[in-house]
């Protein structure tokens, strides 16, 4: 059984697939759509439409790279407003069409650039909730890699959240929890086992519904392996939730979130 760090290691690995490696292994005749028709296409968020064994869905992703050029370009998976902007567009798209929607998260947190806070980095994340949260479509949200802080929470405000057998989410990373904490950032795998960010701890708290497993040989050299359960997986939530009244989904969706509230007074 991998600990908490070696499963923080494993989600950020460079090999670990993409989100553009598991829309096209899963869904067929994918059509990417580009720009957030205000200032620009950011190339770290991916999306647009497919087909899921016949469904037609809507599809985002953050993405990532293989190569130095690759993060680069992607900005390491690090989305600017532009990015959550897009996914905004992309949503209310698939609402006007009614089209369920289906989000891959794999970022180490929103990009934290000067330009990214002039154009309102802040407000991108929150209009990105709020807009998900009255979506009059199904949400599945998952987890394919790494989860950091409001970056990643803007995209996992699902009807239903799922995370692959070694994603992670937190607040922020172990190793900026070590430093705020301990002032030493090398306790990170310490801080990793605290934190409770792997798969399984957010299972047994609540914040996740699913856990998708992983071949033992490593993601990078089996993907069909997980794909294959998660293209099933997807299919038979999408047709539960499309088959519920808009009041449900919202309801149901509504309570989903507000029970963390709850917890937390």
């Amino acid at each position: 059984m991998k600990t908490a760090a070696e499963i923080v290691a494993e989600s950020r690995k460079v090999q670990r697939p993409t989100s553009l490696e598991f829309i096209a292994e899963i869904f067929d005749d994918f059509i990417e759509l580009h720009g957030d028709r205000a200032f620009a296409d950011d190339k770290a968020v991916v999306g647009g439409i497919a087909s899921l064994k016949g469904m037609p869905v809507t599809v985002i992703g953050v993405q990532k790279g293989h190569t130095v050029a690759e993060n680069v370009e992607r900005r390491f998976g690090a989305p600017n407003p532009d990015g959550y902007r897009k996914t905004i567009r992309l949503m209310k798209q698939a609402e006007k069409f009614n089209r369920p929607v289906i989000t891959f998260i794999n970022t180490m947190g929103a990009y934290p650039g000067v330009g990214a806070e002039e154009r309102g980095q802040g407000e991108a994340i929150a209009r990105c909730l709020f807009e998900t949260a009255g979506l009059k479509v199904p949400v599945i949200s998952v987890f394919i890699g790494e989860g950091g802080s409001g970056g990643a929470l803007a995209l996992a405000a699902g009807d239903k959240v799922w995370m692959l057998q070694y994603g992670m989410y937190a607040v922020l990373s172990p190793e900026g929890f070590a430093s705020i904490l301990w002032r030493d950032p090398t306790r990170s795998g310490e801080a990793a086992d605290l934190m409770k960010l792997t798969a399984k701890d957010l299972l047994a708290n609540g914040v996740i519904e699913k856990i998708i497993p992983e071949p033992e040989e490593g993601l990078e050299n089996n993907l069909k392996f997980t794909t294959d359960i998660l293209r099933e997986e997807l299919y038979d939530e999408l047709t539960n939730l499309c088959a519920k009244t808009t009041e449900e989904l919202l309801e149901e969706r509504y309570e989903r979130f507000r029970k963390f509230g709850e917890f937390n007074n």
